[in-house]
């Protein structure tokens, strides 16, 4: 039986080679290198691993480490929810998770601020449709009663 015959074409010639280490050198992305080559982002990559070429990290560790804009530290709202969840578990009080909510200062989309609680009421874009607008807990997008149904802890656990 004779050998089968392929017309295998090598992907990394020597000039996709050199184009492959011309963009590292000026900072393209991996995706940009693979746009100009005609590969994939991850054939890129492989290849990148395989010659053990590797990229000035320099300008990419000062991207990472641009301050927000706003003053506020990025990761607040994460540290918030986890302080929450490792709260010590207790036995829920089932007369305050009955209670009901009143919805006497519902507001629109446009009146939302950080004063007023965020809980969709009804369907969006239904003729009724609102926010709760009473005023929020303190360090939380809802108002206490809100809280108390967005922030159940798991049954399972």
């Amino acid at each position: 039986m004779p050998a089968q015959q392929t017309n295998y074409l090598p992907t990394w010639t020597t000039e996709r080679v050199e184009i492959l280490k011309k963009g590292l050198e000026t900072g393209l992305s991996c995706r940009e290198i693979a746009a100009q080559i005609g590969v994939s982002r991850n054939a890129v990559i492989g290849k990148i691993s395989r010659l053990k070429l590797a990229r000035d990290r320099t300008d990419l560790a000062r991207a990472a480490k641009k301050e927000p804009t706003d003053g506020r530290r990025p990761r607040a709202a994460i540290k918030r929810r986890q302080i929450i969840v490792r709260a010590p578990p207790r036995e829920p009080d089932r007369a305050a998770l009955d209670e009901p909510i009143h919805n006497g200062h519902t507001c629109s989309l446009f009146e939302l601020s950080k004063e007023t609680c965020r809980w969709p009421i009804s369907t969006p874009g239904a003729a009724d449709f609102c926010f709760c607008g009473n005023p929020p807990a303190e360090g939380l997008p809802y108002c206490a009663g809100h809280s108390r149904l967005a922030y159940r802890l798991s049954t399972q656990r």
